[in-house]
């Protein structure tokens, strides 16, 4: 066996990188949303032993709603890409053509035990350009078939050592093998079929059998004329090894799964539900559909699903001629290579291996999958084609006159396919040119209507892409999901009678209740999002709160286990007050989900409006425990501790605060909070830097510029506090505690009477009934020696406030001073009047401190509302206007549901990803 030469590995190398180096610069689409961007499992956040448990997508393997795929292996490399670059796709890209590479080397190998040196290097070539496998390279999930691929051929590779040179058992390779086939089945399923690979070569190419020569021994051991051969005996010693290690790989996968089948529908397989003949005839025909792609991949697909291929319903149907060839075309070749011992008929078995054996599991022949035809499941198979044609080329290039001629087609065939590989790869670069791509060769096809659409809709062209839901519509008038679609627009184009009545239209598609049957089994999981999305919308109008909840409701009993409709239902009856109910609910999608962080958040937030802080404050620190970085959790929770007002929770909450400013950086929210907690400490330089930072990110920010003045004028830095005040009543002119801040600082600091009076009159234009202004007022009046004014004023203010007694002795206050001057003969509003002794200048301070007049005016009121313990401002920041962030966000914000639609972000008819085998 001649090895594979650094030249060889050079060129082909060379060859995969001009063909896929465009790939780098095309994004994450489709499937890969799913596996990428969606999946928790690549967090470095996320528990390892995660990948074990949960399928290709994140989704725990327990669940209905999982696909069933068990790639932990796969699934590492994307970790680790995510590790080093997170979601660069780039980095994703070139890892794909490195093994893409490092395959067409592998491949390269194992010609070399078929075919000579040039036949071999010839099939490497044409498999490394061929375009069927741009889906495998480009699309990063197909990652799962390049790394199954190389531990599959290592295997292979390893097995074939596995015959010492006198003919011995070397037990060694078969271990490797047994490790190598594990490993290629954790990193798709299909790589458990090396196994019958290596069968095939055992008895055919390995101890030399031909199908006669095998009947005749067993014909033979049957009648008694002969023992088993020793070369027999060996050969089913470790044939029983292989198939003992598979049934255990088979025995664990099934373990893994959980003895259930993934949930597929009509939609994605017509095939799979309909009735005999037509299911046998369909399947049947898919297998020369899968054969032409391999022959002449000149119109490629992203999907192939839904009412791409018509089934074929009738043995009459033309189409049945086509499946009547490729089988006798397959049983010609079977012949030739089984009867017959020449290295011919062992390269065209070996080649019918590799074609036959990996495509078993994606045949629909034996067990429906979740797909019609896929590129991506033709990428092992192809390496059985590429050895055929190479190896009818060496048949022909052999022939004098004909060998110029083949080498001309062969190079013909490598620039088509390189050319057509590159250009294939343009189409991936984003989902909207993917999509718009797929629908040049099929528009019979609703999911591939539905995905342009979503591609739109993530460019906000809501208008276009309604457009394109429609016509999925009419392509398919009972596809669920694209109704569903439809209404989603509608709602995004403020339309809510049209989204209601397509989201109507969706519901009544939905198959209904059978008592005692289960409901996963006849419908697609996501295709209940329906009555989520619907309750969501109509819950807008507070009169049909009732209404959305039997939505919910519904949803849940066609499947109990339905976790977004306990946490949709949730946020409803929390919006409702139904406290305890609400609670209900997200302690039952606890218990379908323990660990989801934004579940216990949700559940804190109820027992935050029960007026429960210590449970709430439980339910943040197990939301954190599951998700450390859970900004809403960060945020609320510390919240929560700078509202208890007991000081052994500040430090705790100032981390958590500055960890949410870690992952929000650009939020002012999180610096005003630190900003009040370094105030409750009284560490005013931290208090007043963290006040500048909210600021300088928030213009106007009102809380803070308030409480940034309030520290300035507490600080005895009233001065500063004035500039402070001005951009805040710049903002918000109807700020009337910034007014009385600023009216208290002229008139007590800038001795500004004249400018005092015009704050707290513009209080009071606003709002006559305000005591504080008004009182505030009064102060003015006596500032200015009007005494008579001042008098008026308090009475006004004491009919306003009856029950304040400062108000009550600062009136007493006036009217002594009044009668004094009267004793005295002094005119009570007499310029005289304005320049007061310094005794009694002296005493009136006195009185009004001992009254309590302007510390009442104006700490007090300030403190009361925006300063306080450090907390008041915190809510009022929370539930003012305008200033949002601090209020505790409900389910809705955190998990998808009230007004969020829950449809599918690409694939409209079951869910954001193709159906997986």
């Amino acid at each position: 066996m001649a090895v594979v030469s650094w030249k060889e590995i050079l060129l082909l190398t060379g060859l995969v990188v001009g063909c896929y180096w465009n790939s780098l610069s095309c994004g994450f689409v489709f499937d890969d949303v799913s596996a990428i961007l969606d999946n928790k499992d690549l967090r470095p956040l996320t528990p390892v032993r995660n990948l074990f448990l949960n399928d290709f997508w994140g989704t725990p393997m327990a669940e209905e709603r999982s696909h069933k795929s068990y790639r932990p292996l796969t699934v590492l490399t994307f970790r680790l890409n995510y590790l080093f670059t997170e979601l660069s796709a780039a980095s994703y890209h070139l890892l794909n053509v490195v093994l893409h590479a490092v395959v067409c080397v592998l491949f390269l190998r194992v010609c070399r035990l078929f075919l000579d040196k040039t036949s071999s290097l010839v099939a490497a070539l044409l498999f490394a350009v061929h375009p069927i496998h741009t889906e495998a390279v480009t699309g990063v999930v197909g990652r799962a078939e390049l790394l199954s691929s190389i531990f599959l051929l290592a295997a292979f590779l390893a097995y074939t050592k596995s015959t010492g040179s006198d003919h011995s058992i070397v037990w060694a390779p078969i271990a490797l093998t047994v490790v190598l086939v594990a490993a290629a089945t954790l990193c798709k399923e299909q790589g458990i079929t090396v196994v019958g690979i290596c069968c095939i070569h055992e008895v055919f190419v390995a101890q030399g059998f031909t199908l006669p020569m095998l009947l005749d021994t067993l014909r033979q051991v049957l009648q008694g004329k002969d023992g088993f051969p020793y070369a027999v005996l060996q050969t089913l010693l470790k044939l029983i090894v292989l198939v003992i290690s598979t049934l255990l790989l088979v025995i664990i996968r099934v373990q893994v799964i959980q003895s259930q089948l993934p949930v597929f529908t009509r939609f994605d397989n017509p095939a799979a539900v309909s009735p005999t003949p037509g299911r046998q005839l369909t399947f049947n025909y898919l297998l020369p559909v899968n054969a032409w792609l391999l022959l002449n991949p000149s119109e490629l697909c992203c999907d192939w699903t839904m009412g791409t291929i018509p089934l074929v319903e009738s043995p009459l149907d033309h189409r049945n001629i086509a499946t009547l060839v490729f089988y006798t075309f397959l049983g010609l070749l079977a012949y030739h290579s089984l009867c017959y011992r020449h290295s011919s008929a062992k390269t065209v078995i070996m080649a019918l291996s590799f074609i036959v054996l990996p495509f078993i599991p994606a045949s629909n022949l034996f067990f429906p999958v979740g797909f019609v035809v896929a590129e991506r499941v033709l990428y092992v198979p192809s390496m059985g084609f590429c050895v055929l044609v190479a190896h009818g080329f060496k048949i022909v290039s052999h022939k004098g006159h004909l060998k110029k001629m083949t080498w001309l087609m062969i190079g013909v065939l490598l620039t088509t396919h390189a050319v057509k590989t590159f250009n294939r790869n343009w189409d991936w670069e984003s989902e909207y040119t993917l999509f718009t791509s797929a629908l040049k060769v099929n528009k019979n096809n609703a999911k591939l209507w539905n995905n342009v659409g979503h591609a739109l809709e993530n460019q906000n062209n809501y208008a276009k892409a309604l457009q394109y839901f429609l016509q999925a519509t009419h392509v398919q008038p009972d596809d669920i999901g694209a109704h569903m679609n439809v209404g989603r627009t509608y709602k995004n184009l403020n339309k809510s009678k049209e989204a209601e009545d397509a989201y109507l239209v969706a519901k009544s598609l939905m198959p209904q209740v059978i008592p005692g049957k289960k409901y996963a089994t006849r419908v697609a999981p996501n295709h209940l999002n329906v009555y989520i999305n619907l309750a969501n919308l109509i819950r807008a109008n507070e009169s049909r709160l009732e209404e959305a909840d039997q939505l919910y409701r519904q949803a849940i009993s066609m499947r109990p286990d339905f976790k977004q409709a306990y946490i949709s239902r949730g946020e409803l009856l929390l919006k409702m007050n139904k406290l305890t109910e609400a609670r209900d609910a997200y302690l039952r999608a606890l218990e379908l989900d323990r660990t989801n962080a934004d579940l216990w958040y949700n559940l804190a937030i109820v027992y935050i409006e029960m007026k429960e802080p210590s449970e709430a404050l439980k339910n943040f620190n197990h939301a954190l425990e599951l998700s450390p970085r859970h900004k809403l959790a960060l945020f609320n929770s510390a919240l929560l501790m700078q509202e208890s007002g007991d000081s052994k929770f500040w430090p705790e909450a100032n981390r958590r605060f500055l960890t949410y400013v870690e992952e929000e950086p650009e939020d002012a929210n999180g610096y005003f909070n630190l900003g009040m907690l370094a105030m409750d400490a009284n560490e005013n330089a931290a208090a007043e830097r963290w006040m500048r930072k909210a600021i300088g990110l928030q213009a106007g920010f009102r809380s803070a510029l308030f409480n940034l003045a309030l520290l300035y004028s507490q600080s005895k830095r009233e001065i500063d506090a004035l500039p402070v005040l001005d951009e805040l009543l710049l903002h918000h002119p109807e700020h009337i505690k910034g007014l009385i801040l600023k009216g208290d600082i002229l008139m007590n600091h800038k001795k500004d009477t004249r400018g005092a009076k015009v704050c707290f009159e513009r209080i009071l234009r606003m709002d006559p009934t305000n005591v504080q202004g008004k009182h505030n007022l009064c102060v003015v009046y006596f500032e200015e020696r009007d005494l008579p004014r001042a008098e008026r004023c308090l009475e006004e203010t004491l009919a306003l406030a009856p029950h304040e007694e400062y108000v009550r002795r600062h009136l007493s206050i006036v009217q002594s001073k009044m009668a004094a001057m009267s004793a005295a003969g002094q005119p009570l509003t007499s310029a005289e009047g304005a320049t007061t002794t310094t005794s009694a200048k002296k005493e009136k301070r006195k009185r009004v401190k001992e009254g309590a007049v302007e510390e009442e005016v104006v700490v007090a009121t300030a403190e009361g509302e925006e300063e306080g313990s450090g907390a008041a401002d915190a809510v009022a920041v929370g539930r003012g206007a305008g200033e949002e962030k601090n209020v505790r966000k409900s389910s809705a914000e955190s998990l998808g549901g009230s007004g969020v639609d829950q449809s599918e972000s690409l694939d409209s008819s079951q869910s954001d990803k193709r159906t997986k085998e």
